[in-house]
């Protein structure tokens, strides 16, 4: 399944592991293999051993100890409940010494006294495009219920058939008319492989057939899902099983030599692809499933991912295989668990949905089901991830544990905030409780039309910042309504304002509370939620009024690419801001003081507003053990990370080494570049302002650090050092009050850019404080003057592309497009040294070409407007015809009627 809680109950849930195990796997051991067999290397600190021994608690990014996961399944016989080995279990069909299938044998049937397989089933996934993953399949998150929560909370054999089916019942009964359609059986359904290698149910517990299962659940207009995980055994390979409707193809040579590990636990070894029989294989296994009639496969410990970042292990040719043949029987593809960001892109070609975290269980046996620090970690996730999903496939929060308050682990206020975050991040809703046994809350929750609504909407949302525990989530609906989202996650009753100029939106609103289904009227610039309880949210849709104008950035999914396109990439240039020191004295006689010799170098404190926290952190001050500004961030949470972006060559990450802290996870610019010890042995104490990373000579540009914390008690942050990309011509200044002079300083970029000067967060008054001709910025003596003896930092801030990013082509022909509905459109952009012109068209016909060429890079930039069209449905549609590259930023509509 995936890894990541102690949990109690370890016999039974091991139990059903090692059976899942057996889906393509049979005990190792083959004496041909023996000497050239490598030692299977599990992932760091995940030795299956039979001895558990407690993970880390709250962990999402360092996998635990593996006996302590219910993924991590000690010898099945350590287990009453554990099904035994194939080769020793009388539910597995052992393979037969010669067998000699022909393509007219019935498939091997999911019932045991079934003597003809169903038909295959004919539905294949529509694919708009081989390569961008869109399907009709995945048009929408999809809803409905996993065993695997159960399983924890009760025990791995608690996925009998008279479970199954009661569930199924109940979904009917309490669910189905609000969309929810799938039951999902987890880990533990099969009990060995028939003579081609291929999984059959166990007899324990489906006695009467999977068939009969599958049959119920259909029978109840349902879908029904299994499980399975990447590799095969060497006791598969070594039997050399004929693989069913492929002649001449075996099981011998499918494992990729020399030997790798195919799964996080080491059940079996990873497949070679280069032998066209492999994908027969697959392809044997996906046919057999689809003529059970599953319509669902959950493909667990995918890598790059499930604790694995270093491709030591690599499934990724497995998952382009099950895709290939799934896709032809109409089968959902979810991957699992906490997969690689990094491949975001391959994951969305190949698979429907994809696991973004570890396990929401709380594995703490009959207590709970999950907590709030499990669903609380998902916000940072989320934060990297929302932009990733959409048609091509979904991200996955795990199971949505809020049915009943009894076993749930969470507040009522919580249970509604998770459901939030699943529905506005349009997560797949799949319930984990035992849907026999809801409370009436828990129910109410998940049959809330509106909110299921929004889910279904299918339009993830993104936070307007993380930087803080009050935090704004929205998405932009095609409609052209809003949906808002305002979380409280600190530890006090909070109020919470969205700003409509933070979401796109100029102009006045109508607002709907969709959890209390009431109108609150129309607010002008936005709307304040008065104390919002702990860990509590509202949720809120948004409706713009008459001629309003909204805001679409460049990644939103209602914008459409053609041609090879890229986000950022270097292409985008962030709003920055850069110190000026001036060095203020007060000499009679001494003339201008020289500038002091400030570098190209700034220090920011742990405190600055500039970086961006998420997760769980606090702030320590007056700790008097030598930090910068004698005060640190902190953070406990494994997953809490910080981030900042910068426009420079070069960045110092400076915090206290000591024996409390841990390893952190170094990203620049969005890759895993190092993973740093930032501990100390207890008999070396506390060493402050350590430079625990740093990377120089980066190209001149835009540049983002991120921190995450993956073990010890603390992570810590104390000041960045930023080597800078300068925007001036220097960095520093002198001023003698006694002798009264203006300082000038030249701005490298487009002057236009400068959006302010401030000291200590107070702006200069244009004209009055400073003024700015051509290049040069002239600050006044009459505004020097009132500045204190000593350094005084003045902040020139300027303004960079909408929020911060980008797409761009360097292909002739390639196109950008935008649907909406109103009376008017707006292109907006930068313009470029190395960009060239397009054409613009308006529902199909070419109306201008515009020229985007500039002297100089230019953001935000008005390219094409048009106003005065029709009230109806209009595309906007911009193509490459010259120059080096094109970049687009930003859409901006009128509307005249919204929803």
């Amino acid at each position: 399944m995936k890894t990541h809680r102690q949990r109690r109950r370890a016999a039974s849930i091991t139990g059903a592991l090692a059976a899942t195990a057996l889906v393509l796997s049979l005990a190792p051991g083959a004496t041909w293999a023996t000497a050239a067999t490598p030692t299977p290397t599990p992932a760091p600190e995940a030795t299956p051993v039979s001895t558990p021994s407690p993970p880390a608690e709250d962990s999402p990014e360092t996998p635990p100890p593996a006996e302590d996961s219910p993924e991590t399944p000690p010898p099945a016989e350590d287990s009453p409940e554990t099904p035994p080995p194939a080769e020793e279990s009388p539910e597995t069909t052992p393979p037969t010494e010669d067998p000699t299938p022909t393509e007219s044998e019935p498939a091997p049937s999911a019932s045991p006294d079934a003597t003809q397989a169903p038909p295959a089933k004919e539905a294949a996934k529509a694919t708009s495009d081989a390569d961008d993953g869109i399907s009709e399949l995945s048009a929408k998150p999809y809803m409905g219920w996993s065993s695997y929560s159960m399983q924890v909370y009760e025990g791995g054999q608690w996925i009998t058939a008279d479970q199954i089916m009661a569930q199924s019942d109940a979904m009917h009964d309490k669910l189905q008319d609000f969309g929810y359609e799938y039951i999902n059986i987890d880990a533990g359904w099969n009990g060995g492989q028939d003579e081609y290698g291929r999984p059959i149910p166990s007899t324990t517990l489906f006695p009467d057939g999977l068939d009969a299962v599958i049959d119920h659940v259909h029978g109840n207009g349902q879908k029904v899902g299994l499980y399975l995980i990447p590799g095969m055994s060497l006791e598969t390979a070594q039997k050399a099983l004929p693989i069913h409707n492929a002649p001449g193809c075996t099981t011998e040579n499918l494992l990729k030599q020399p030997l790798q590990q195919g799964d996080y636990w080491g059940f079996g070894y990873r497949l070679d692809f280069d032998n066209p029989c492999t994908q027969k294989y697959i392809d044997s296994i996906a046919d057999l499933l689809g003529e059970w009639g599953v319509d669902f496969i959950k493909f667990d410990s995918v890598t790059p991912g499930s604790g694995i970042g270093d491709l030591s292990m690599d499934a990724r040719e497995e998952v382009a295989a099950w895709s290939e043949a799934l896709e032809r029987n109409g089968i959902w593809f979810e991957l699992s668990w906490a997969v690689d960001i990094n491949y975001a892109d391959y994951w969305k070609q190949y698979a429907d949905g994809w696991r973004i975290d570890w396990d929401v269980e709380c594995y703490c046996g009959d207590e709970a089901l999950t907590t709030w620090e499990n669903v609380a970690r998902l916000f940072p996730r989320l934060s990297d991830w929302w932009r990733h999903a959409g048609p091509a496939g979904w991200n996955d929060l795990d199971s949505l544990n809020v049915g009943n308050g009894r076993m749930d682990g969470l507040t009522r206020d919580e249970r509604r905030t998770a459901t939030t975050l699943w529905a506005t991040s349009a997560a797949p809703m799949y319930l984990g409780n035992d849907l026999t046994n809801l409370d009436e809350f828990g129910l109410d929750l998940i049959t809330n039309r509106e909110v299921i609504a929004v889910n279904q909407a299918g339009v993830p949302a993104r936070p307007v910042s993380t930087g803080t525990k009050q935090q704004v989530w929205y998405a932009l609906n095609p409609d052209g309504t809003y949906t808002v989202a305002l979380y409280n996650l600190g530890r006090a009753d909070a109020d919470i304002t969205v700003d409509w100029s933070d979401i796109g939106l100029d102009g006045s609103a109508k607002i709907r509370d969709l959890w209390a289904g009431k109108n609150l009227g129309t607010e002008a610039d936005g709307f304040t939620a008065e104390s919002v309880p702990i860990h509590g949210v509202r949720l809120l849709k948004v409706t713009p009024a008459k001629q309003a104008v909204l805001t679409v950035n460049d990644d939103s999914l209602r914008v459409g690419y053609d041609g090879d396109w890229i986000r950022n990439d270097g292409n985008e240039v962030p709003a920055t801001s850069q110190p000026f020191t001036v060095a203020v004295s007060d000499t009679p006689g001494g003339g201008t003081p020289t500038p002091p010799a400030t570098g190209l170098t700034v220090t920011l404190n742990d405190d600055d507003a500039r970086i961006g926290y998420s997760g769980s952190w606090g702030d320590s001050n007056n700790r008097g053990l030598g930090d910068h500004g004698d005060d640190v961030h902190y953070a406990e949470t494994n997953g809490a990370a910080f981030e900042y972006t910068f426009q420079g060559t070069g960045i110092q990450y400076v915090t206290e080494k000591h024996e409390s802290q841990g390893e952190v996870e170094i990203y620049l610019d969005g890759q895993l570049v190092e993973t740093v010890d930032t501990s100390l042995p207890a008999a070396d104490g506390r060493l402050s302002q350590q430079v625990v990373y740093g990377v120089a000579d980066l190209a001149s540009g835009s540049h983002t650090l991120r921190v995450v914390k993956k073990s010890g008690s603390f992570m810590l942050l104390d000041k960045l050092v930023v080597t800078l990309d300068s925007q001036l011509s220097t960095t520093s200044g002198a001023f003698n009050k006694a002798a009264p002079a203006d300082v000038a300083v030249d701005v490298l970029r487009d002057p236009g850019e400068l959006a302010s000067i401030s000291v200590a967060g107070d702006a200069l008054e244009r004209d009055v404080d400073f003024t700015l001709s051509g290049s040069t910025v002239t600050i006044r003596s009459s505004y020097l003057a009132t500045l204190p003896v000593g350094d005084t930092i003045l902040d020139f801030d300027f303004t960079g592309d909408h929020l911060d990013d980008v797409h761009a082509t360097v292909a002739d022909g390639a196109s950008v497009a935008f649907s909406f509905r109103g009376t008017g459109v707006s292109w907006i952009g930068p313009k470029g040294p190395d960009q060239g012109t397009v054409d613009v068209y308006i529902d199909g016909k070419k109306v201008e070409s515009i020229d985007t060429h500039n002297e100089s890079r230019v953001s935000t930039q008005e390219l094409f407007s048009v106003s005065g069209l029709k009230d109806k449905e209009h595309t906007i549609k911009i193509v490459k015809t010259s120059g080096d590259v094109l970049r687009t930023d930003v859409f901006r509509y009128t509307v005249k009627k919204v929803g």
